[in-house]
């Protein structure tokens, strides 16, 4: 197993179902207002001790249908000094599981069923962003396609990520959050799924 496939299964172990490391904006799906200060609250109480928290994910913008995040190089870098493949899959893991997490809504989780990075160019410091943006979102599974950059909007990595959407089970049902956004829509499922 390579140090990226490692790196992307420890993500999904360490937190399939949770929001990144820390938030702030939250906007529900159809963008009408902020998520409320629980929300934001939530997100950062779940993901103390977490590889997002290790890794200095910092979240943007979160809807179901599309999550921004940003990550620092440094601390992030494989032995020459280049950011570390597995770390910009993990980044898009997260993204994307946290996009998937809004999507499934209350009572249900998200958990990872594959995911997939082409790395484009190296980046040796400065701050990488991730935009994760749907590309199904359907009632028992959700994909997106991640876009990491650089700081100059150079693409580093593509990513794409296709979740499960379950029912809540086990010590995740204690970290949902999607239960503090029932009041606002997720995007609208696919009827084809």
């Amino acid at each position: 197993m390579s140090d990226t496939d490692r790196a992307a299964t420890d993500a999904d172990d360490a937190a399939p179902s949770r929001p990144a490391a820390t938030a702030r904006t939250a906007t529900p799906a159809d963008g009408a207002s902020p998520a409320t200060g629980a929300v934001l609250a939530e997100l950062q109480r779940v993901t103390r001790g977490t590889l997002a928290e290790r890794l200095g994910i910092q979240l943007l913008e979160a809807r179901a249908d599309r999550v921004v995040g940003t990550m620092p190089v440094a601390g992030n870098t494989q032995p020459y000094g280049l950011l570390h493949g597995g770390a910009s899959v993990a980044l898009a893991e997260t993204l994307g599981s946290y996009a998937a997490a809004l999507h499934a809504g209350p009572g249900r989780q998200a958990v990872g069923l594959e995911v997939s990075a082409t790395h484009h160019r190296g980046v040796r410091d400065g701050v990488v962003t991730g935009r994760a943006t749907a590309l199904h979102l359907g009632r028992t599974t959700a994909s997106y396609e991640i876009v990491v950059e650089d700081e100059t909007a150079r693409r580093v990595c593509t990513a794409r990520l296709t979740c499960l959407l379950i029912a809540a089970r086990g010590e995740s049902q204690s970290t949902d959050t999607s239960d503090l956004l029932a009041t606002e829509p997720a995007s609208v499922a696919d009827p084809r799924d």
